[in-house]
């Protein structure tokens, strides 16, 4: 990611070649593509490479998986080419470092969260708190209750669940996240994404990070 200055924002589940340029004008930090089979965000390798050809240089690519097997995770690297892996499922620390790159680990907030659960995948780059239950996907468009977070935690996070514009300033403001990630949020269906919802939400996650300085 880029030094850290500013919450980053990853948008998410993006299927759109137009939304993609949005996002880069927009100066987001992150686009993530999704390979997850119960996503209905889920892209091809074909339409991922397609993608993937307009994201700009400087731009975090993320790959995101959930129980996917290795064979297809290792597929989409090579073809895809992204700089950063994503688990959301049931993947241990051996299977997420196996393919040698960074990556982020889903840590499921929305039922009981294990004690020790953000200590897992100490070689995550950081940890995505969302708002779906153990065992469950995430984009449910629902937050979780964010004092649940450890105060005392040093491990990167990005935010995840139930962000919007109307309550990313809130959330940025209120956690002080290391990064943010949005997918239903700045959409009008699945997989569309909406411009005035994309241009406000990295407003609103700007205006936060003045209101801090």
């Amino acid at each position: 990611m880029n030094a850290q200055t500013h919450t980053r924002i990853k948008f998410c589940g993006m299927t759109h070649a137009d939304d993609i340029a949005l996002a880069c004008e927009l100066g987001v930090d992150a686009i993530g593509l999704v390979f997850a089979e119960r996503s209905s965000r889920r892209l091809t390798i074909e339409q991922a490479r397609a993608l993937r050809a307009g994201i700009a240089e400087g731009i975090e690519v993320v790959a995101l998986f959930m129980d996917n097997d290795a064979a297809t995770v290792q597929r989409v690297i090579d073809a895809v080419r992204p700089t950063v892996l994503q688990f959301h499922g049931r993947e241990d620390e051996a299977f997420c470092a196996a393919f040698d790159m960074p990556y982020f680990k889903a840590v499921a907030m929305g039922g009981d969260v294990a004690a020790d659960a953000l200590s897992h995948h100490p070689r995550a780059v950081a940890l995505l708190l969302d708002s779906h239950a153990s065992g469950g996907a995430g984009g449910t468009g629902h937050a979780f209750d964010w004092s649940r977070i450890p105060r005392e935690s040093a491990r990167p996070f990005l935010l995840a669940g139930g962000l919007h514009p109307e309550n990313i300033f809130d959330a940025v403001t209120a956690v002080h996240p290391w990064g943010v990630d949005v997918s239903s949020g700045i959409e009008s269906a699945p997989g569309e994404k909406d411009a005035a919802k994309m241009r406000r939400f990295v407003e609103e996650v700007r205006r936060a990070d003045s209101s801090e300085r």
